[in-house]
Order: C-alpha cells, then structure tokens, then sequence
C-alpha cells in the first residue's frame, strides 16, 4: 500500500484575520496548505510557520486576484507543489463603505473583480481537480453586508453586490457539481474582530458601537469563522451542499 497524499488546500487571502485563523485550525499532518497573500509576504510566512508547527505542510504564494490571470497559476501550482488539489476556501477580498451615488465604474468593478471574479475564476481551475479529489470541498467566505440593510447599520454597495452574486454562484455551482460529490457552501461572518494593525472598515470604536447591535452582544473572533469552515470542508459536512451558515452572533436572522 502507498502513502496516502495529505489533502491539499488553497486559502485566499490568509497573511491575517479570518484567513490565516483558518489555516491555523485546518494545520495538522494529514493537510498541507497553500497560504496565499496579495502583498502581506511576512503575514503569510508567519501563517505557514504556524502550519508546518503543527506538522503539516505549508507554502506560500502571492498575487492580486483582481487580475485574472492570477487565479489559474495558483490551482497549478498547489497541485504541481503537493500532488493534488481537495479543497478550495475563498476568502479574500475587502470591504468598500463607498455610498453607491460616489462609486465609479472602477471601484465598482474592483470589488466585483476581487470577490466574485476570484472566486469564479479559482473555481473553474479548481474543478477538474477537485473532481477526483480527496472529500472534495469549495467555501466561499461571504458576509453579513450582502443580508443586513438597515438604517443603524452601514451599507456596502459594491461589497454586497459582489458577496451576493458570490453566493448565487455557489447555489448554482453545488447544484452542478453535485454528481461528481464535490461539495459547495458559503460562511457568512458577521462583526469579526480584526488583528491589530491590519486594515479595517471601521475604527475600533466603530466597531466596538456594533456590539449593541448583535444579539450575543459582542463581536466575533477569526477563529469562530474558521471552525465554521473546518466543518465544512471535513469529511462529516459531505451531505451538505448549497448551504449558507452565518456566524454572526445573530445579527442576521434567516427567516
């Protein structure tokens, strides 16, 4: 009998916060991970280290995924490096507070281009691997913007467009890759607490003022959101597909 490969993973956007909290929680000697940054090098070196410490693989690999040739070099080489490719979490992006009135067709564009773009592009890479992949997994990292519309919360125009038409890919997607039992899901953060000295939408006291506006009354940690991932990419979520699990503290209530 032959070694069994260690199931091979890509996280977009894991120099910080939710990102590199997922790779903490997914690290162990049966995975090896592919950390990916668009410009935080010493970020990700210091997510991969924390992998190889407990005992699994890690390298690291950079590039902006608003330009699209970027995403297809980034599936090859995590199967070229590794040996395969299982599971697809996409996470990075960022978040734009410009009022719709204000947006240019450029910054529009950015945002649709950093989230849904990324993920259709990695994704369409992904699959001819992910078909004869190990528990074959695909997350995409949405958020609360694309479900909360009030008037005491903050709206994001351009970020909920492109989270929302990521989600709708991702019904559509589970549908279709069903048969070949690669699983697809969505994680929906809420208020997440961001690590110190990286950039955010809201100050700190801006986002403390959020806390009264969350059920649980506080805000959410990386790691939550990351143990929500781990599920879902685990063998034990392999009858879940087209879901969309918040973890909010109950800020968006589904109906």
């Amino acid at each position: 009998m032959g070694e069994v490969r260690k199931r091979v993973v890509l996280v977009t956007g894991a120099a910080s916060g939710i990102g590199a909290a997922i790779c903490r929680v997914l690290a162990g000697p049966d995975t090896a991970i592919l950390v990916h940054t668009r410009t935080n090098r010493a970020g990700a070196e210091s997510v991969a280290d924390a992998v190889r410490a407990a005992g699994g693989e890690a390298e690291l690999a950079l590039g902006d995924l608003t330009d699209p040739t970027v995403a297809a070099p980034l599936i090859a080489h995590a199967v070229t490096r590794f040996g395969g490719f299982d599971v697809l979490v996409s996470n990075a992006g960022f978040a734009d507070r410009t009022k719709f009135t204000e947006l240019t067709d450029a910054a529009m564009m950015r945002s649709m281009e950093a989230i849904h773009g990324a993920f259709f592009r990695l994704t369409r890479a992904a699959i001819p691997h992910l078909i004869t992949g190990r528990d074959p997994r695909i997350v995409a990292i949405s958020s609360f913007v694309a479900h909360a519309f009030r008037t005491d919360l903050a709206v994001f125009p351009a970020s909920a467009a492109a989270k929302a038409a990521t989600e709708a890919l991702v019904r559509a997607l589970a549908i279709e890759l069903a048969p070949s039992g690669v699983t697809v899901n969505t994680v929906i953060p809420g208020f997440i607490r961001k690590d110190a000295g990286t950039h955010a939408a809201f100050t700190p006291a801006q986002a403390a003022a959020q806390t009264g506006r969350i059920p649980l009354g506080r805000l959410g940690l990386p790691a939550e959101v990351a143990d929500a991932v781990a599920f879902l990419v685990s063998p034990r979520a392999g009858y879940i597909t087209g879901q969309a699990l918040h973890v909010d503290g109950g800020l968006v209530i589904q109906g």
